[in-house]
């Protein structure tokens, strides 16, 4: 492929959506060339915004016959660099923006058809509309959109009880490299024709295809919810609450997540709005969150149950229960905001792992050992979804240091926890998705047979190359 493309075929690609839709300006384009922790700085020629699949599908027709590279982008709030444009390359952008149908909601079946390019937090809105919950939520849920959450199998903060987005869609629409379009929108669950060719496209993060429909899964709101945030000693101790929380509320507990006290300072320190709800300082908190289908009263017997276990256990040593809705909010917003809090304190190393849930513990211990054995000063932000296994280990430089130079051992940094995940049996990548990010990573740790397959998956959807190349499996071996 060229690092260059012709005006004349630029034309005629904009043609296929119109002028008001191909934008090639700096300043159109700057917004999207960049991902969202700035690792990442692509460059790209011209952004395109089709308003149908079959715009989509003519773009695709002609970028296989011209050998054009497409990359998908949808919200723009990946954080592995894989909605990012190729460095000096001619990549061009295809942008689903426009493509924001909710096209269907049906309660009875509990399924919502939505376009690619919907907002999660209106996917949300609609199924609330009609009396049900679509349970994905997500910080960056006001901006982020439904195929760029399946192309990156994206998880949340409920996970714990209804899965990641693999286990809500039961359905795709998908515009192959070719330009052909696939119509697999079906809305069983109970489907056993040949090959789940569904599941290739979920998670493979725009390399295969473009998602420009799906069928999701809806689910009855609840009727009684019931928030806590508890302070603890030790992240032994908030495992072993969330054994005992899993065991008294079954599939009622429907988030547990787990920070660290430097956490809580520096989101109460540097995000509006943010306030301890707890008087004294502990080491670990943990945020528990019951939702019930039959009653309110039910919610409250339950969050009070685990916690009167978890102060006679000796494992909770202070507790506030969310009084309102707001105050719910108010406890979620601190745990979600956790990520921004950390950039006004300089450079942040971040790793998006997974251990299994009994091997926490040892794996924090180890990790907090390793890290300031290779850095002292350095602070570590380590919090996340105790509850499935997903932590984000992140590390915030030393008090005083140089940025540049902490970020320079980025890879360092990431090869001493992924060491250690992988030592417990864990993931280097739990719901961020590869990108470009950890592409070389991931040849270097998976078994060469794995990799290959991978690469015969792509070569079979995508022989050109053109499909978001450069990202998760390279082909240029």
């Amino acid at each position: 492929m060229s690092s260059a493309i012709s005006t004349d075929l630029l034309d005629r690609f904009a043609a296929i959506v119109g002028d008001k839709y191909a934008l090639r300006s700096e300043a159109d384009l700057a917004p999207h060339l960049i991902e969202n922790r700035g690792l990442y700085h692509g460059s790209s020629p011209l952004l395109l915004k089709p308003g149908s699949v079959e715009e989509v599908s003519d773009i695709m027709k002609l970028a296989t016959e011209t050998g054009t590279a497409i990359v998908p982008q949808t919200g723009n709030t990946g954080l592995v660099g894989g909605q990012t444009p190729r460095t000096g390359q001619a990549d061009i952008i295809l942008s689903l923006e426009r493509m924001t149908r909710i096209r269907d909601v049906d309660p009875v079946a509990n399924v919502l058809v939505a376009d690619g390019g919907a907002i999660l937090a209106d996917v949300q809105k609609a199924a609330e509309a009609h009396g049900r919950l679509f349970p994905l939520s997500l910080g960056s849920e006001g901006s982020c959109r439904i195929g760029g959450n399946l192309s990156t199998n994206a998880g949340g903060t409920a996970v714990l009880a209804y899965g990641n987005m693999r286990q809500l869609c039961l359905g795709l629409e998908v515009v192959l490299p070719t330009g052909e379009i696939w119509d697999g929108l079906r809305r069983l669950k109970k489907d056993n024709t040949g090959y789940d060719l569904r599941d290739l496209f979920i998670g493979a993060e725009g390399t295969l295809g473009i998602i420009t429909g799906a069928v999701l899964k809806l689910y009855p709101q609840p009727l009684g919810r019931q928030v806590a945030f508890a302070g603890l000693h030790s992240v032994q101790d908030a495992l072993a609450l969330f054994n005992l929380a899993a065991s008294f509320c079954g599939t009622s507990l429907t988030g547990f997540e787990l920070m660290p006290r430097f956490g809580v300072e520096i989101t109460t320190r540097h995000i509006d709005g943010v306030r301890d709800p707890l008087e004294a300082d502990y080491p670990w908190y943990v945020l528990v969150d019951i939702s019930t289908s039959d009653s309110a009263e039910t919610a409250e017997r339950m969050m009070n149950g685990v916690l009167e276990q978890g102060f006679e256990a000796g494992l909770v040593q202070d507790a506030a229960i969310a009084a309102s809705v707001a105050q719910q909010k108010a406890i979620w917003h601190m745990r979600e905001s956790m990520s921004d809090a950390q950039k006004p304190e300089g450079g942040s190393i971040k790793h998006d792992v997974s251990v299994p849930v009994s091997k926490i513990p040892h794996f924090m211990a180890e990790a907090e050992k390793a890290v300031m054995a290779a850095m002292p000063g350095a602070r570590i932000c380590a919090f996340g979804h105790m509850g499935d296994g997903n932590i984000h280990y992140n590390i915030s430089q030393p008090v005083g240091a140089d940025k540049a130079a902490f970020i320079a051992r980025w890879r360092e940094m990431n090869h001493i926890v992924h060491g250690l995940v992988l030592a417990h049996g864990g993931s280097i990548s739990a719901e961020h998705g590869i990108g470009q990010l950890k592409r070389d990573e991931l040849a270097a740790i998976r078994p060469a047979i794995e990799i290959e397959l991978m690469r015969r998956i792509k070569r079979a959807f995508d022989p050109a190359n053109i499909m978001n190349p450069g990202k998760v499996v390279s082909l240029d071996v």
